[in-house]
């Protein structure tokens, strides 16, 4: 069972007062007499007015036709009311207006300026002010002191109306441009696991691709392992990307699921798949490194051994002996990528990379308060190394 909270209380208390005022109204105006069309009764007259304005205002957004457009919805009822208005001035005597025709134009003032076009909310929002201001003149032609109060109060009202409405379409305002701006941040960080997964595949198929035409006229009865290597990067490649579209397909809260992170744990898959004959990888991780670090460190720490190894195929896969270290910083996270590489490559000059995905890796580390540092070691290759702190900055 369905449980009734605060605010459909409150919209229902709110719609039985309207409708409980609209049949004010009408009483109001069946027991005056007055009538404005001869051939209508004075009842009729006013039950027109009131249920065009309750349709506009309580029609279900979920049923309402393409055609009933806010504009649509606020400025008929107004012109409705201002047209009996105007054929009150016709007849003698005085004809009541009561407090359901009041607040219907209120609740379509509200509506006129929070949801209509910009231009059509300042037309539609001066027609349902207008209609509401000039309700008094039905009752009074003189313009008497008690009219001129009536007019002050409608015009309080409308301003206490329109600033509120102003306001809320100030907030849907900001909130869709928040919305806007993390969807774009979002889909640039998709952006980023793209190149960094897909690219790191990628190049080691290059790479291993290269190994594999100089082993087969070498040693062709040792090409499987290379062949198999070459085979699970694309796999793997193939996987981050229809992970990636899925992200990019899926709007719900389970899309952030397929979302390809990585974590400290697949740093260690990331080396076991990295080598090729005649190199060595190993990891080195202090046990002192927690593995319930926050999650935006470990995905941040798994992005630098990705970049790292990556980079060592592009530009320097001359290297026999790589070491990835996890170590405890006096609290920090230390990752470090070392190599003793010379820069050698054979890739061709369109799979060298454009240096983006170093400035993605000092974005990312600065990002949650670390920092990230890159230069040849003393001797031969080249080190990376990333601090990372031990709790989201």
């Amino acid at each position: 069972m369905r449980s009734v909270s605060v605010r459909g209380c409150a919209h229902g208390l709110a719609v039985g007062v309207l409708l409980a005022a609209s049949v004010v109204d009408v009483v109001l105006y069946a027991s005056d007499g007055t009538s404005v069309l001869p051939m209508a009764s004075p009842s009729w007259q006013i039950l027109a007015v009131v249920l065009v304005g309750l349709a506009a205002v309580l029609w279900p957004a979920g049923r309402r036709p393409e055609w009933f457009t806010p504009q649509l919805r606020t400025a008929v009822p107004a012109l409705a009311s201002a047209l009996l208005t105007a054929a009150s001035l016709l007849v003698d005597g005085e004809v009541v207006f009561g407090p359901g025709e009041i607040m219907i134009l209120l609740c379509l003032l509200f509506i006129a300026v929070r949801h209509c076009p910009p231009r059509w909310a300042v037309v539609c929002g001066g027609l349902d002010t207008g209609a509401l201001l000039i309700l008094p003149v039905r009752g009074d032609l003189t313009l008497s002191s008690d009219v001129m109060g009536l007019e002050m109060i409608g015009l309080l009202l409308a301003g206490l109306i329109a600033g509120l409405a102003g306001y809320l379409r100030s907030m849907d305002y900001r909130r869709t441009v928040a919305v806007s701006e993390t969807r774009r941040s979002e889909r640039l960080a998709i952006a980023a696991d793209l190149h960094d997964f897909v690219a790191h595949h990628v190049t080691g198929i290059l790479v291993q691709t290269q190994v594999a035409r100089m082993m087969a006229t070498t040693q062709p009865q040792e090409l499987d392992p290379v062949l198999a290597g070459i085979e699970r990067a694309a796999t793997e490649a193939l996987a981050s990307m229809r992970r990636t579209v899925g992200v990019l397909r899926d709007t719900g809260p389970e899309a952030s699921g397929h979302r390809p992170v990585g974590d400290l744990a697949g740093i260690a898959e990331l080396i076991e798949g990295f080598a090729t004959p005649g190199q060595k990888a190993v990891l080195s991780r202090d046990p002192a490194v927690s593995p319930d670090l926050p999650h935006e460190v470990q995905a941040a720490a798994f992005r630098v051994v990705q970049e790292a190894l990556t980079n060592i195929r592009r530009h320097a896969a001359d290297a026999t002996h790589i070491e990835v270290r996890l170590q405890d910083d006096t609290g920090r996270l230390a990752v470090t990528v070392a190599d003793d590489g010379r820069g050698g490559s054979q890739l061709p000059a369109a799979a060298h990379g454009g240096g983006f995905g170093l400035v993605g890796l000092i974005e990312r580390v600065t990002a949650l308060g670390g920092e990230l540092n890159a230069g040849p070691r003393g001797g031969a290759g080249w080190e990376v190394r990333a601090v990372l702190p031990a709790r989201k900055a």
